[in-house]
């Protein structure tokens, strides 16, 4: 499992015209699931996203975690974040999961998410052509997988 995270003042997902999710100050979380993805992989990078101190105090030092500022979270699937881009110029994701797995995990990962933070967690609609604006703060960018966690 991968995410880029994203610190933002706002972020806003519209599909066909319409605005689906939006949220004030928190974390854009875009979302890649793989097949080998387990329960557990979801667990780390949930509670890792919600912890991390990239959220300035009071002395300008990035010291508080989204869960710290009761800041929001959106979560959108992106199944090209397993883009293999090694052999010509078309990408291959033949290891982003296919449907029938990458729809629970993601729905799995947003209810974690909204357990750990105790807020409803904004969504993404998975397969959609979704168009996602944000103003990202700092720019704070994150990228973390869940098969590197040493």
């Amino acid at each position: 499992m991968r995410v880029v995270i994203q610190r933002v003042n706002r972020a806003s997902v519209t599909i066909a015209g319409k605005l689906k999710s939006s949220i004030e100050k928190g974390l854009l979380i875009l979302l890649g699931v793989e097949e080998a993805d387990t329960d557990e992989d979801i667990k780390w990078l949930a509670a890792k996203a919600v912890n991390l101190r990239i959220f300035d105090d009071e002395n300008g030092i990035m010291n508080l975690s989204v869960k710290d500022i009761d800041g929001e979270v959106l979560v959108v699937s992106q199944f090209t974040l397993y883009a293999a881009t090694k052999k010509g110029n078309r990408p291959s994701y033949i290891r982003a999961a296919g449907h029938n797995i990458a729809i629970p995990m993601y729905e799995n990962f947003c209810k974690e998410i909204s357990a750990l933070t105790g807020k409803e967690t904004k969504q993404g609609e998975f397969g959609a052509d979704m168009q996602v604006n944000l103003e990202n703060s700092g720019p704070v960018t994150i990228i973390i997988d869940s098969k590197n966690r040493e």
